[in-house]
C-alpha cells in the first residue's frame, strides 16, 4: 500500500456552490508523482490541475462526486447521436501537451466568451501550459479540426487500463458543433479501441449546471463512501 503525505488547504468560498465553503487534500508538492501513481490516486477520487493533485475534502458538503464511464458499455442517447453525425468530417491529430500559440490564442478567445470572471481570462501562456499540461503525467493535447480550420482542444491523462479527461475548449464561432460534447465521445470511443477501461471525467456535482451534464454519458459510476457504483441519475 502507498503511504503520500497530504495537507489539507484552508476553507475557502467554493468555486461550484454558491454560498459554500469548500476545502481540499493535496498530495504533498515534494512527493515525486508518476503517472502510474496518479492512475490509482484517481481510481481513489483524486484530480490533477497542473502538476498538482488534490481531491475535495470539505466538512459540511459532499457534492462533488467522482465520476468515470466504463467505456465499452457505452451506448450513446439520440442528441449525443445527432453530435457525432454533425462532426462526422471533423478532423482529429493528437499531440504532444506542449505550448502552441495557435492553441494558446484560441484558450483566451474561450475564457473570456466562457468564463470572461474567471481567473484563467487573463491566463499568461506559462499560467496556460501550467494548468493544463505536467511534468510528469502522459498528457496529449487532442486537436479537432472543421473544414482544415484549428476548431477546438481536448487535454487527456493516459493510463494503462483508463483515460481521463481534463479539460476541452474551442474556438467560440464553432459552438454549434457542440465541440464539448464531441471531445467526450471522441474519448469514449478512442479509449475502447485502446481497450481501456474506464474514461475518468472528473466531479460530477448535481446542483451546478457546468459539472451536471456528466451524468448525460451513460452508465456513469460514481464514487460513494469509496466505491464505484453504476448509477442512472
Amino acid at each position: 500500500m502507498m503511504s503520500i503525505p497530504l495537507f489539507l488547504t484552508q476553507e475557502h468560498p467554493c468555486s461550484y456552490l454558491e454560498g459554500e465553503r469548500a476545502q481540499s487534500v493535496f498530495v504533498h508538492p515534494a512527493y515525486p508523482a508518476t503517472t502510474s501513481i496518479y492512475a490509482q490516486l484517481i481510481e481513489q477520487g483524486f484530480r490533477r490541475s497542473g502538476d498538482e493533485i488534490y481531491a475535495p475534502h470539505c466538512p459540511h458538503c459532499s457534492a462533488c462526486i467522482p465520476a468515470r464511464l466504463p467505456v465499452e458499455k457505452f451506448k450513446p442517447s439520440r442528441s449525443q447521436k445527432r453530435c457525432l453525425k454533425k462532426n462526422i468530417n471533423t478532423q482529429t491529430i493528437v499531440k504532444p501537451a506542449a505550448f502552441e500559440q495557435a492553441h494558446y490564442d484560441m484558450y483566451l478567445r474561450y475564457q473570456a466568451i466562457r468564463h470572461g470572471d474567471g481567473s484563467m481570462a487573463h491566463a499568461g501562456p506559462n499560467d496556460y501550459l501550467a494548468f493544463l499540461g505536467s511534468s510528469w503525467c502522459d498528457t496529449r493535447f487532442v486537436e479537432f479540426s472543421i473544414n482544415n480550420e484549428l476548431a477546438g482542444i481536448a487535454v487527456i491523462d493516459q493510463f494503462e487500463q483508463a483515460w481521463s479527461a481534463v479539460y476541452t475548449f474551442f474556438e467560440p464561432k464553432f459552438s454549434n458543433y457542440r465541440l464539448g460534447v464531441y471531445a467526450v465521445l471522441w474519448q469514449i470511443e478512442q479509449a475502447n479501441l485502446q481497450q481501456k477501461d474506464f474514461l475518468y471525467l472528473g466531479f460530477w456535482i448535481k446542483a451546478c449546471k457546468k459539472m451536471a451534464y456528466k451524468t448525460n454519458y451513460q452508465p456513469i459510476q460514481l464514487l460513494i463512501d469509496n466505491q464505484w457504483v453504476e448509477m442512472s441519475v
